[in-house]
């Protein structure tokens, strides 16, 4: 029985068709090349990889937490607020950050490179270098202390790296170089940051209480402000120097707080002081007893009929001129209890230097 000519012509062009569309696949099939055989890493390479492997485990994340009271069961319980970066400074579980980091928090958790948790304690801060130590109840062999470096000594343009967790992304490295040196910034008490190394390593949010370490991995400084217009990494990152941190933690880990040298007397604002035309930082009040006191220094009294008599009027350090405030704690900043300095004054329009045992401060 013949097929109807319909069906055969019909068999016939799908067959056809089949065979124009294998060819056609065949023609346009996408060829997957072999990869190409990577060449050695460069040097620089090799040692950026090798530093971040040795100092990534000495870095951790901090969570700050606040307590909440449940309205209707009126449990108190702990919720995030913030994040933050912080290191280990030591085999005791002391962990290294920045005060603001930790700042207003009820709490805080540190998550350790291997992503173990551990509650964190308070052992002391230093709102002024905008510095917090914190302990955790970790084991030996999992805490890995950074190497510590100098501040003293760095140059512009040295190579730098930044391990920290910027929005919370952990372990993420940033590179850069040191682009400026001894530049001073303000804390959130208003006291100035000497010192302070500025840095093109990309900081963010996240990257507070984080380590700068220098091209051998030593940690050169804590990365603690960004400036930036708009609230993103704008090329210009700031860090507290590791010669200011090694001063204060160690106070930090004693007494919980810094032990400030001072001369011990309450002195005028700036406002003050330039609203009845003086230059320099005013005494207001000599308690007894004190350092100043000791020093022979005069407060602002009242003369007669009321009058104010001012008192004497600080205008040098060392040699070193002051005329605000902040000049007078840069002077004395770098000085410890018990050490003697020279301070020239201005009583009755005349100068004279004084020398004055500095006595700790509350």
């Amino acid at each position: 029985m013949k097929k109807p000519l319909l069906y055969v012509s019909l068999g016939a062009m799908l067959a056809v068709a089949a065979f124009q569309f294998c060819t056609a696949a065949k023609q346009d099939a996408v060829v997957v090349p072999e990869p190409t055989p990577r060449e050695e890493l460069l040097p620089r390479e090799r040692s950026t990889i090798a530093l971040f492997k040795r100092a990534a485990p000495s870095v951790v994340y901090i969570t700050t937490l606040v307590r909440r009271r449940d309205v209707w069961t009126s449990n108190i319980y702990e919720i995030p607020q913030g994040a933050g970066s912080g290191f280990v400074w030591d085999e005791q579980g002391h962990i290294v950050t920045n005060n603001h980091v930790i700042q207003n928090a009820n709490g805080a958790e540190v998550t350790l490179s291997d992503h173990t948790t551990w509650n964190a304690e308070l052992v002391g801060v230093a709102p002024d270098k905008d510095l917090a130590v914190l302990r955790i109840a970790a084991p030996k062999a999992l805490l890995k202390p950074l190497a510590v470096g100098t501040s003293h000594d760095l140059e512009v343009g040295q190579e730098v790296l930044a391990i920290g967790n910027p929005f919370g992304l952990d372990q993420t490295l940033t590179t850069g170089v040191i682009s400026a040196l001894r530049r001073e910034i303000t804390s959130l008490t208003r006291r100035p940051i000497t010192g302070v190394i500025q840095t093109d390593a990309a900081i963010n949010p996240g990257n507070s209480g984080g380590p700068l370490l220098d091209s051998s991995g030593r940690l050169i400084g804590i990365n603690t402000q960004i400036y930036s217009p708009s609230g993103a990494f704008a090329g210009v990152g700031f860090a507290v120097p590791v010669d200011t941190v090694r001063r204060i933690v160690p106070q930090l880990l004693r007494y919980g707080r810094v032990i400030r040298a001072g001369l011990g007397v309450n002195i005028a604002e700036d406002g003050l002081a330039r609203e009845i035309g003086v230059r320099g930082v005013l005494i207001l009040n000599v308690p007894r007893g004190s350092a100043a006191a000791k020093a022979g220094l005069r407060g602002t009294m009242r003369g007669v009929g009321g009058r104010p008599e001012l008192g004497d009027v600080i205008v040098a350090v060392e040699g070193k001129p002051i005329e605000t405030l902040n000049d007078l704690y840069k002077r004395l900043d770098p000085h410890a209890v018990g050490d003697t300095v020279e301070i020239t004054i201005l009583r009755e329009g005349n100068e004279r230097r004084v020398r004055i045992k500095l006595q700790a401060l509350e």
